[in-house]
């Protein structure tokens, strides 16, 4: 594996943290900002929205540019806003950091899942991807509880003066390693490009995208009032729930780098089975100790496990969109993240009861699961039909006098 592709692990490492460290610094941000702490949980809603929006976007304004020269670009913004964000004393003005550095996690995510498959051999695109994910699921087990430490004992301008000094590294090997020149799929047009993108085999396989992160991000969110108003654990227990399902998510990720290459439609359909399961037993036997850590493990493992497969099949289905695809999926992914946590809230503001939302990533799961059904059945008929086209003429053939 060329070391570019770690590289970007690391890139996305750092973002990751960013994009998840909030969660255990509000407090702190609301209190130094004399700000309410919805204020402060506006901070994280930004940068999901600047992520959903900003991926197809970004991949858009910088689809001409050399992919060195966008990464470098992407990333200089994001260590730059983090600076600014760590200096400002302006709720107003770290808001707006917030977004652009969502934009430019956006861009910098879309470039480097093309980059990354662009440089290996189509039998290794699988574990390229893997990787490259695989630095959100490093920032899940340890960015995010670092984040928290430093905020704890420092202040929350800490993190981000740590998530600045982490994409510094990677900044510089970035320079180093990435060639030059402009992507040769460049002169590609955009309405070629987008055409590509919205035949039905590519729009199913974004929206199962959806659906499965949605799941994954619904029950994450609300991870903490299950674990200690259902489970019963104590409070200081919950960044350790936490980093079990991070730590899943990575052994997850790893496993099926090294599998997906080699039998993906297996790995894929019983990865997604498995989840929705999963989720279903979870909401059943969340108030058992063992049963509730057992599956929070298991469900981090086999979340991002089957994420690099959807990711892999979507470039590979979009491959008519060379640099526009990564946005793309990079866009399905966060609106999952954003759409989950917010139909999980709303099953929670129902009174429907602490385990709501593991149900709702239930219902995700098993909608996903229908949208792959049809998505199967859909790239299944052309090869019945052509395979009916030539027994018949085969056929013909033999009765030829």
């Amino acid at each position: 594996m060329p070391l570019t592709v770690y590289v970007l692990g690391l890139a996305v490492f750092a973002q990751g943290t960013s994009e998840f460290m909030l969660a255990g610094l509000v407090s702190g941000i609301a209190d130094d900002l004399h700000v309410s702490l919805a204020a402060a949980g506006l901070l994280t809603s930004g940068f999901a929205v600047g992520m959903a929006v900003g991926a197809p976007l970004m991949a858009l304004f910088s689809r001409r540019w050399p992919r060195r020269t966008a990464l470098l670009v992407f990333l200089g913004v994001f260590v730059a806003v983090h600076v600014a964000g760590a200096l400002t004393p302006s709720y107003g003005v770290l808001l707006a950091t917030r977004v652009l550095a969502a934009l430019a996690n956006a861009g910098f995510w879309a470039v480097a899942m093309m980059t990354a498959v662009s440089m290996v051999d189509e039998r290794h695109r699988a574990r390229a991807t893997s990787v490259v994910v695989g630095g959100v699921t490093l920032a899940c087990v340890v960015g995010v509880p670092a984040g928290a430490v430093l905020g704890g004992h420092w202040g929350w301008r800490a993190a981000f003066w740590a998530v600045a000094a982490v994409s510094v590294p990677a900044v510089v090997a970035l320079a180093r390693t990435v060639p030059g020149g402009r992507p040769p799929h460049a002169a590609v047009r955009v309405r070629d490009e987008l055409r590509a993108l919205t035949r039905r085999r590519v729009l199913l396989t974004l929206l199962v995208m959806a659906l499965v992160q949605g799941a994954t991000f619904c029950t994450f969110t609300y991870l903490e009032p299950l674990a200690t108003r259902v489970t019963g654990l104590a409070d200081g227990w919950v960044p350790g729930v936490l980093a079990l399902f991070g730590a899943g998510s990575f052994v997850g990720v790893t496993l099926s780098g090294r599998v997906l290459d080699r039998r993906p439609v297996a790995l894929l359909a019983g990865g997604m089975a498995a989840l929705t399961a999963g989720w279903a037993l979870l909401a059943l036997g969340a108030g058992v100790l063992a049963v509730a850590l057992a599956l929070v493990f298991v469900q981090g493992m086999l979340a991002f496990g089957t994420g690099p497969a959807l990711i892999t099949r979507a470039l590979r289905q979009a491959e008519g969109a060379p640099t526009l695809a990564g946005g793309f999926a990079t866009a399905a992914f966060n609106v999952g993240a954003t759409a989950g946590p917010w139909l999980g809230g709303l099953a929670l503001g129902a009174g429907l009861g602490y385990r709501a939302p593991v149900w709702v990533s239930t219902a995700l799961m098993v909608a996903a699961l229908a949208v792959a059904a049809v998505a199967l059945t859909h790239e299944q008929r052309p090869r019945r039909v052509a395979g009916t086209w030539a027994s018949s003429q085969a056929a013909m053939a033999r009765n030829e006098p």
